[in-house]
């Protein structure tokens, strides 16, 4: 119950807050396609349709409602559906749910017990009587019809789609969602009672009544495992918190003729007790920081928060939207190019360590559903802030590497872990596996867990298999997979700029196959030609046949491009030549063989093309040029 206490006092502390805290208890939000303005003794004035960018309006709601579900669901104290609201909805041609097709009164039956019930109490507001006398009328429908809100047929009848012009279409059919039909509509209300107007969604005084009367009708007295008191329990818990349409509960007790309480309990109360109070303060809580700091793809949301300071660093985020709006100056192929990166990122945590007591926790939290009604909590920890910045640092350390997402976005630093399930997976990842992954690196970055080699493995493969994948792709996954590589090999101390002393067999491998890219890249340029290279179409070859495919690239696939370069660069292709001599003479003799190579390579490569491209295409000496002549004669002695 830990979780519903941290989330409880979230509540409390936010309250103070007047601009943006969460919704108050015994309300849940609904999108509006229909505002009706009543005067103060319940007349018509007028109705609209509402617009998309203004439709989230907060609604009075019962436990029932507020998680209502099935063939019979139960209706809202106020704001509602139209079979819910309209006495002569079923007159124009309107079909209730069909729990209630055997009585299509019932539902506004249901509604105007809840409203009168309401209005007659102790906590009762001069703008639910107008309300009420206007309901009670019977003419919300023939109101909208004669307002031209709701379109009908040429029988009078309500109409359920649109197949004329979209340019005549009406307006309630551009605001429903898809598949939607205008008798599904909700309604909310504005009442006219003199000086400053607010709709019901807004009037504080027209809220607290609301939850006074409902507080007032609940009876279930038990204990309360959160406050650890006899007090007001309740019976269902809300949903809504991933969005407005979410059904799945984190807490539920609804299955009495199945298994659920069979050998260990005679009714939920003895499972878990929770306060009314409680509950609807924290999934309020919950719902509010999810809005506001949760990181949501799919069924799996991750949100995180700090005892007092709330806003704390996303885990989820790669290093770039780590720095917000912080101006990434640093060459990506400078040699200093890790201690800037790390300053940056000490500097960026720093910030919010300043906000941090010694005794100050965050929690991180991540919600998933398997079914449609149903929810976990998937991942929970609590821990003290100072401990989850120096996690989030190492992180960010530990993973960090020149990253390429296309010509705008360029940064170094971690990927998040949407991109790195992506580079594993492929672009068009599955919903669930991205999930999935995404749920495995959690606790990699919040509790300093081994990374899963299966994803080092799935990414440097995806990179080693170049010619499969897009350009802009290959770039993005080669990035990612040197970052996971260094990342689970921090023994090795990989720098992210050219390393020449570093002799390990893969990284020099992946030198070599960078420099004959680059040769033959900068001969195609000379030719007007835009094609890959033989050492892009072979990298896949390459990483399990080193040896023997760099022979045939050496010998074979390079000399006419070496006889153009000499013609025309000459200083061009000695520089490279040099640069092919310096890397085998670096070989260890026996390890020069065609032993599969591992994801090293692919850092070899990736430092070597950088360090290419910052030299320059007319890098080279006048020595270089007899390296050049030489290589020119005899490419297999290179």
């Amino acid at each position: 119950m830990n979780w519903l206490s941290e989330l409880h006092d979230v509540y409390q502390r936010t309250q103070a807050q007047t601009a943006d805290r969460p919704q108050p208890i015994a309300h849940t939000s609904q999108q509006a396609h229909i505002e009706i303005v009543l005067d103060a003794q319940g007349n018509f004035r007028r109705a609209e349709v509402v617009p998309k960018e203004r439709a989230a309006t907060l609604i009075p709601c019962t436990e029932a409602s507020g998680g209502r579900a099935g063939s019979k669901p139960a209706a809202h104290p106020l704001c509602d559906k139209l079979q819910y609201v309209a006495a002569d909805f079923s007159e124009y041609g309107g079909v209730v749910t069909s729990g209630f097709a055997g009585d299509p009164a019932e539902p506004q039956r249901i509604y105007l017990e809840l409203l009168s019930g309401w209005a007659a109490s102790a906590h009762t507001h001069a703008k639910l009587r107008a309300i009420l006398a206007y309901v009670q009328r019977g003419r919300v429908v023939a109101d909208l019809i004669e307002s031209r809100v709701l379109p009908v047929d040429a029988q009078g009848r309500l109409l359920e789609t649109w197949d004329g012009d979209k340019d005549h279409m009406p307006a309630i059919f551009k605001v429903l969602p898809a598949n939607g039909k205008p008798q599904d509509a909700v309604l909310r209300w504005r009442v006219d009672t003199g000086g400053v107007q607010h709709g019901c969604w807004e009037d504080e005084a027209l809220i607290a009544a609301w939850v006074e009367h409902y507080a007032s009708l609940q009876t279930q007295n038990g204990f309360c495992m959160v406050q650890g008191c006899d007090t007001i329990l309740a019976e269902q818990h809300p949903a809504k918190l991933r969005h407005a349409a979410d059904k799945a509960k984190l807490i539920s007790s609804n299955d009495n003729s199945g298994f659920t309480f069979r050998g260990r309990f005679l009714d939920a109360g003895q499972a878990a007790g929770v306060g009314f109070e409680v509950t609807q303060k924290a999934h309020n809580a919950l719902r509010w920081l999810i809005d506001r700091r949760g990181s949501r793809r799919g069924d799996l949301v991750i949100v995180n928060w700090a005892q007092r300071a709330i806003l704390v660093p996303n885990p989820e985020v790669d290093s770039r939207s780590l720095f917000g709006d912080e101006p990434d100056d640093a060459p990506l192929n400078d040699e200093r190019v890790g201690e800037a990166y790390a300053q940056r990122l000490r500097h960026a945590l720093a910030g919010y360590q300043a906000q941090f007591t010694d005794a100050e926790h965050v929690v991180v939290m991540a919600l998933d559903s398997a079914t449609p009604g149903r929810m976990a909590i998937v991942y929970y920890r609590q821990l003290p802030g100072s401990e989850f910045l120096q996690r989030l640092e190492h992180w960010h350390l530990a993973f960090a590497w020149p990253q390429n997402y296309g010509k705008s976005l360029r940064f170094v630093g971690a990927p998040s872990p949407a991109d790195i399930s992506q580079a594993a997976y492929g672009a068009r990842v599955d919903d669930r596996l991205e999930t999935a992954t995404r749920s495995r690196l959690l606790p990699c970055i919040v509790d300093g867990s081994p990374f899963p080699v299966d994803l080092v493995r799935n990414t440097c493969q995806r990179a080693a298999n170049r010619a499969g994948l897009a350009w802009w792709d290959w770039e993005k996954t080669l990035g990612i997979a040197c970052a996971l590589y260094k990342g689970t090999h921090p023994e090795r101390n990989y720098t992210m700029a050219l390393d020449r002393t570093r002799a390990s067999r893969d990284y020099l491998f992946g030198r070599l196959l960078a420099v004959a890219d680059n040769l033959e890249h900068r001969a195609l340029t000379l030719a007007g030609e835009n094609r890959e290279t033989n050492a892009a179409r072979y990298m896949a070859q390459f990483a399990n046949h080193p040896l023997s495919t760099w022979k045939r690239l050496d010998s074979e696939q390079l000399a006419p491009y070496r006889r153009r370069l000499l013609a025309r660069e000459p200083r061009f292709l000695g520089a490279r030549e040099r640069e092919i001599r310096e890397i085998c003479d670096l070989f260890n003799p026996d390890e020069f063989n065609d032993k599969t190579l591992s994801g090293e390579f692919l850092l070899g490569f990736h430092c070597q093309r950088s360090a290419l491209w910052a030299k320059g295409d007319s890098a080279g000496t006048a020595a270089d040029v007899a390296v050049a002549v030489d290589a020119s004669d005899d490419p297999s002695q290179v």
